[in-house]
């Protein structure tokens, strides 16, 4: 019983992740309809580029180690931001607008772009941070086995959960939820009624691109690092995540997201690991042909 608890509570966590990074997808999906693995390397390139300004703060700056994070952080922030904005402004929104197919096969040229730039740029080496908040907080105990959680854990958790709130409380209280529903679900439509559909799109496209540098940021706190060749996997891993849920309501997109966490933590726990990503993508697949209810875009 206290293993199940424990791997219940270590289960919170990744779909804590999982969620904010559909939830994000769902934001840019809706705009450009086509898969774009240019979030889940936007989400390497965050966690990379905080690593590579970390590391030169506090070994070759000498600052004490929060003050380099927080370097890194900024550093992560700017550019990866900076990235997405440049890429939904110069590459996805004239595709989109004009051969919206493209899109994926100019996702893929910027996964790679942004991948090589992160890896030649640290000289092909793996930088770790060292343990944060790595003490544990238990929330059961039997006088054997403890359910505990770290707090970095918590806190990557809770920040998750509060970009959640904040971006649902805009998507369906504010004008610009409004203006963003407009234009996915017509965008000739919307223009036509006075809505800036151009304006829209590069909005959210940086909106997305801001979720995603925040869970790279986050994601590279809890695991310490974060591998080159991650862009794909989360690209892969986030357009069939966002699936589960559906990519027409993000709160949707998030909710299946987190139960899919659910699922891959059990799995790791009871099942064979090395049959993990194969099974798990296994159920994405046959979820995404059983469930798909969008309109075919041609």
């Amino acid at each position: 019983m206290a293993y199940l608890l424990q791997q219940l509570a270590n289960a919170v966590p990744l779909a804590a992740l999982y969620a904010t990074l559909a939830f994000g997808y769902s934001i840019a999906f809706g705009v450009t309809k086509r898969a774009d693995i240019t979030y889940g390397a936007i989400i390497a390139f965050a966690g990379q580029v905080l690593l590579l300004f970390t590391d030169m703060a506090y070994n070759r700056l000498w600052l004490v180690l929060p003050a380099a994070i927080a370097i890194g952080v900024f550093a992560s922030l700017v550019y990866s931001v900076g990235a997405g904005i440049w890429i939904g402004r110069s590459i996805m929104q004239p595709l989109a607008s004009k051969s919206p197919n493209t899109v994926m096969v100019a996702a893929l040229g910027m996964m790679i772009v942004l991948m090589e730039t992160a890896r030649l740029a640290a000289n092909t080496r793996a930088i770790w941070l060292p343990p944060l908040l790595n003490d544990t907080v238990t929330f059961w105990s039997d006088g054997v086995f403890q359910v505990t959680l770290t707090y970095v854990q918590l806190l990557d958790t809770l920040l998750m959960c509060a970009i959640i709130a904040i971006g649902a409380l805009i998507v369906k209280r504010t004008a610009w939820g409004r203006l963003w529903r407009a234009v996915i679900d017509d965008p000739l439509a919307a223009e036509l009624c006075g809505t800036n559909a151009s304006r829209v799109f590069l909005v959210s496209y940086a909106a997305a691109a801001l979720v995603a540098t925040c869970c790279g940021i986050l994601a590279t706190f809890y695991y310490g690092s974060m591998d080159f060749g991650a862009g794909l996997m989360f690209g892969l891993k986030v357009l069939m995540i966002a699936a589960v849920g559906g990519y027409s309501d993000p709160l949707r997109s998030a909710g299946g997201a987190a139960g899919l966490a659910l699922v891959e933590t059990l799995w790791g726990a009871y099942g064979s690991f090395i049959w993990r990503d194969l099974a798990i993508f296994s159920l994405l697949v046959l979820l995404l042909v059983m469930s798909r209810r969008e309109r075919v875009v041609l």
